[in-house]
Order: structure tokens, then C-alpha cells, then sequence
């Protein structure tokens, strides 16, 4: 029985986690490093993943914080590049970073706004996982890439950043398909409405918040906490049969 717990461990293992510096990316990163894993802790500004590391390293996580803007291409070789040079090697990649500047009808959104949407939340992972394959398929390694349920079912209000989480399902299965071959595995998790920053428009809408318990089976708003246990699981050998995969942490919404 004491088997299964081993094979939650990542102690060893390298894990990129982008968006951590906050929110959902921010508890992934922590539990991660409490599995045992080394953690870049990365996201746009120096100072927020800093001051997140530091935390980690204190309660005896081995942390590295790098800044990365998921829409520059020349800023996600240097993530690359500086993780090798620390630690030689990457086992594990959590595509959490997103962006969503703008709320209302879709045919409201701007070309920037399409452009920003469309290269942070698919043309980013896309390019961070394809420059980082050299190294994980030496050892093999996993991929977990967070969407959203409006990737399933369009949500009012979001409507492009609806259209690049699906397109980020569609880029997840493509990844695990072509690179299992290689011993590198590709999932998707899908939250639904999580209290974080990034979604306080929402949750923090009293009429938005009422409109949706009353139809969710769970009945709350969920917390970062409902995703990392479903990362750390997705991350480690438990999941070693697990590829292409989509997992619903919505709180039944999408039932």
C-alpha cells in the first residue's frame, strides 16, 4: 500500500510552473515543492515570483524564480535556457499563465486584444513546451497545460479567451499524441470559477456568483487548492498511464 504514496513523490524532478506567482499557479508551485520537486517559479515581473520563492525556500522548497512574459518568444528561451543552466534538466511543465484584458461581446474585441489572448494563452505554452522538448524527452517528463471550462462551453463575456482554451485542449492533445513516443505525457486540467485575481470580476459579482451556485452540484466557488492536488497527480508517476486527457475541476458546472 505504501507504494502508491512513492509514487506521488518528485523528488528529483524539475517543474516549470508559469503564471506563480499568484492564484492557481502560485498553489501549484507550492505543492509541487512539497512533493519534493525543484520549482521555477516564473512569471512577468522579477519581483512578485521573488518574493514567492523566497517563501518556498523558507519552508525548505528548492525554489528559482525567473521572469517570463508567455507572449515573448525571446523571454521564454531565456526560461529555457536559465533552467538548464541551473538544474540541468526539465521534467515537468505547468502551463498556467493567461491572459484576458478584456470583458464583453465578442465581436467587441479588438485585434491587440485577440493578438495578446491568442499568444500568452496557446502561442506561449506552445512555444516554452517545443523549446523545452530537447530536454525532457531525455528522461521523459509531463506536461500539464490549464485551460478552463470555457474551453468546453463558451462563457458569456469571454468569448476569445474562451476560443484560445479550447484552442490549448486541441494543442494538449496534438502534444500527447506526437510526443508519447517519447516518454513525455500531455493533460489538461479545466477549472471552473476559482477565487483568484485573475477571476475576481466574477466571483467578486454577487448576480454572477448567485446565477451559477444555483446551478452548480457542489454548490461554492472553488480554490486553488481543487487544481494543485489534480496538477500534483498529473505530474507524477500515479498518472504514468494518463496522456491526452481532459480533467474537470469545475464543481459538477459542466455536468
Amino acid at each position: 500500500m505504501s507504494d502508491i504514496f512513492k509514487q506521488f513523490s518528485l523528488k528529483g524532478k524539475v517543474a516549470i510552473v508559469t503564471g506563480a506567482s499568484k492564484g492557481i499557479g502560485q498553489t501549484i508551485a507550492y505543492t509541487l515543492g512539497k512533493a519534493g520537486a525543484k520549482v521555477i517559479v516564473s512569471s512577468r515581473k522579477q519581483p512578485a515570483v521573488d518574493n514567492v520563492a523566497e517563501k518556498m525556500i523558507g519552508e525548505g522548497i528548492k525554489a528559482l524564480s525567473i521572469a517570463c512574459n508567455m507572449g515573448s518568444i525571446a523571454e521564454i528561451q531565456i526560461l529555457v535556457e536559465k533552467t538548464i543552466q541551473y538544474y540541468g534538466k526539465i521534467d515537468i511543465i505547468v502551463n498556467n499563465a493567461a491572459a484576458n484584458p478584456v470583458y464583453g461581446a465578442v465581436e467587441d474585441t479588438e485585434e491587440w486584444a485577440f493578438d495578446k489572448i491568442m499568444d500568452v494563452n496557446v502561442k506561449g505554452p506552445f512555444e516554452l513546451c517545443r523549446r523545452a522538448l530537447p530536454y525532457m524527452k531525455k528522461n521523459g517528463g509531463s506536461i500539464i497545460n490549464i485551460s478552463s471550462i470555457g474551453g468546453i462551453t463558451p462563457e458569456p463575456a469571454i468569448g476569445i479567451y474562451s476560443v484560445s482554451k479550447a484552442a490549448l485542449i486541441s494543442l494538449t492533445k496534438v502534444m500527447a499524441k506526437e510526443w508519447a513516443h517519447k516518454n513525455i505525457r500531455a493533460n489538461v486540467i479545466c477549472p471552473g470559477l476559482i477565487q483568484t485575481k485573475f477571476s475576481e470580476a466574477l466571483w467578486s459579482n454577487e448576480k454572477v456568483v448567485k446565477k451559477m451556485l444555483s446551478g452548480l452540484p457542489l454548490a461554492r466557488v472553488g480554490q486553488p487548492s481543487d487544481i494543485a492536488g489534480l496538477a500534483l497527480y498529473l505530474a507524477s508517476d500515479a498518472s504514468a498511464y494518463t496522456t491526452g486527457s481532459i480533467h474537470m475541476a469545475d464543481g459538477g458546472y459542466c455536468i
